[in-house]
């Protein structure tokens, strides 16, 4: 098992209670306490977790804080919203038609989920967000009203997060989540940063459905922390770059693709 895929799963066992035991992570991992021990501090100097007598525990509201200096691992949003630009608009407009007038939606930040903004006009929608550029666009939305959940703004992408532990999401449940991806491959969906990892997988458990939006370029790259499996996307989106090696890849996964125009 790959590191990163051993991390998600120990986040993900972590979650219910927030303390896990050695015994335990062991036999869900298969893996050597060495190897646990080594995937244990790399989370903990990650600030997602604290090593403690018998286990590992979740950090709590006054430990493993973010750094409002600390920067994330990745391209920052104003360089990366050129990147692509017609694709990710007409991902953006496909992933917007899926949306329910008057429903009530979470988009995660990112460049190509932001595409959806202009589109989303109208549909007088809830929108839960942690994208402060996102926020601006719907503010000029009458009819359209946001939510955003508590913690530092990370300035590069503009973006609001929290330490795991930290309960930082208002009580909401949407039908469907938007989101976004550093990378997309057999391994599942990645970004480059833990702290994001964490931060999706508390969006990830508050919908019904996981539609993921990313341009054909995310395909060629498959490195990053693993923020879950194609198995568990409902829908993914993305342009018509797509080989026919990566749409197999995808529907084998039973995923339902959906290749804007």
């Amino acid at each position: 098992m790959h590191a990163n895929e051993r991390e998600r799963l120990i986040l993900a066992t972590l979650t219910p209670t927030g303390f896990v035991t050695y015994r335990d992570l062991e036999a869900r991992l298969d893996a050597s306490p060495a190897t646990i021990r080594r995937d244990l501090a790399r989370l903990e100097s990650a600030g997602l977790i604290v090593r403690v007598h018998g286990g590992a525990r979740l950090v709590d509201g006054s430990e493993g804080r973010v750094d409002r200096g600390q920067r994330l691992i990745g391209t920052p949003f104003d360089q990366a919203i050129m990147r692509n630009l017609p694709a990710k608009r007409a991902i953006g407009r496909a992933a917007a038609a899926l949306c329910q007038p008057g429903e009530a939606v979470m988009i995660d930040g990112g460049t190509t989920t932001f595409q959806m903004c202009p589109y989303l006009a109208g549909l007088d929608c809830q929108v839960l967000t942690n994208s402060l550029h996102i926020v601006d666009a719907l503010l000029a939305q009458p009819g359209t009203s946001v939510l955003v959940p508590s913690g530092a703004v990370f300035r590069e992408q503009n973006i609001i997060l929290a330490p795991s532990g930290e309960d930082s999401m208002p009580r909401f449940h949407a039908p469907r989540l938007f989101m976004g991806a550093a990378a997309v491959g057999p391994r599942g969906v990645m970004q480059q940063d833990v702290i994001l990892v964490a931060a999706e997988r508390r969006l990830i458990e508050r919908a019904d459905q996981v539609i993921l939006l990313v341009d054909s370029s995310k395909f060629v790259s498959s490195s990053g922390a693993i923020v879950c499996g194609l198995d568990e996307v409902d829908i993914l989106i993305t342009d018509q770059g797509v080989t026919p090696d990566q749409v197999a890849m995808i529907r084998e996964a039973g995923v339902n693709l959906v290749i804007a125009d």
